[in-house]
């Protein structure tokens, strides 16, 4: 049978025990002695037993409360403890945050992410899965992940809320004997005869159905990852396609890089989380962080990736940035904002 025990009614029992009397206790407590004296023998009627030896002249442990000490010390130490740790949890000094993400963001856009977080708040863990994007949605749903980067296209249920935070340009990687190497650009056109080594899941839906028919790759040679669609460029003809934060990675494999063009498909990158209600501070801080980094290059992106149709590098910054605001930031989200 559960008892109804109080928190005052212990510290007070330890407070008489500590200061050896009722009247010094009620004085580290700041209450009356008269308040201090009914919540220990609340104490006592609640357990059924003496806790203390009273005297005239001196208060101390009976047989029972000196074997009772020890317990409750236990109990109160424990609590301070728990309150510490949620106060570290809130303050940020601790916590943990469980990251997934597929190729090619594992080793593009994640580990900068992620190390610039850990500088910020060094008393943070945070785990990171390189795992396909089927993979990110599982461990989201399941609990094993807390915060997840994926393709904004891919459709997530009603449990997750989805933010779309950059917006990047497709690239093709070519041999660099491949003679559309040597130009500034490549078109689609340019690359139909071309087997696309492909490791982007849902191809088709993502990217070719922004493309004209006529211009779609006539051999897809389909594998997993990135590294080894780069690792067989490096070996046979083709092409792989990357969005461009993928520059550093693909050129590490002595491979060329040029904008895909005619047109230009933007690969829109997302955050996935539960609704905030179910997040740790620690989570609910690298998701703002997160979002902070996408809103600051925002404008940059924008002006870079959301230009008119016909594709106008040479259009003054000002110029720019009224385009934007007035025709393209509807077709090119990159705020942040959760998309309904």
């Amino acid at each position: 049978m559960a008892l109804e025990v109080t928190l005052r009614q212990l510290r007070a029992f330890i407070a008489v025990l500590e200061c050896g009397s009722f009247s010094e206790a009620a004085n580290a407590m700041h209450l009356s002695q008269a308040a201090l004296s009914g919540l220990v023998k609340e104490l006592e009627n609640r357990l059924g037993v003496r806790l203390l030896d009273r005297n005239t002249r001196s208060v101390s442990a009976s047989v029972v409360g000196a074997a009772f000490e020890p317990m409750v010390r236990r109990v109160l130490a424990d609590l301070e403890e728990a309150l510490d740790s949620v106060m570290q949890l809130k303050a940020l000094r601790r916590g943990v945050v469980r990251v997934a993400a597929p190729e090619p963001l594992s080793c593009t856009l994640l580990p900068e992410l992620i190390a610039d977080y850990e500088r910020r708040h060094p008393g943070i863990d945070v785990r990171f899965d390189d795992v396909p994007i089927e993979q990110v949605l599982s461990a989201l749903h399941s609990g094993r992940a807390d915060v997840g980067f994926g393709p904004a296209g891919v459709p997530p249920d009603e449990s997750l809320e989805v933010r779309t935070i950059r917006a990047d340009p497709l690239w093709a990687a070519l041999r660099r004997d491949d003679p559309l190497a040597a130009g500034a650009s490549v078109g689609w056109k340019d690359l139909r005869q071309r087997p696309l080594v492909n490791y982007m899941p849902n191809l088709a839906l993502n990217v070719l159905s922004k493309v004209p028919a006529r211009h779609h790759p006539t051999d897809v040679v389909q594998v997993h990852r990135v590294n080894t669609a780069l690792s067989m460029l490096r070996v046979r003809a083709g092409y792989v396609i990357c969005p461009s934060m993928a520059r550093s990675l693909v050129e590490g494999f002595g491979l060329a890089f040029l904008p895909l063009r005619h047109p230009t498909i933007t690969w829109r990158i997302a955050v996935y989380t539960r609704h905030r209600d179910f997040l740790s501070p620690a989570v609910e801080s690298f998701l703002d962080f997160a979002l902070e980094a996408a809103a600051h290059g925002a404008k940059k992106d924008r002006r870079r990736l959301c230009r008119a149709p016909g594709d106008r590098p040479g259009l003054p910054a000002d110029k720019q940035d009224q385009l934007i605001d007035s025709t393209e930031k509807s077709s090119c989200p990159i705020d942040g904002r959760p998309v309904s």
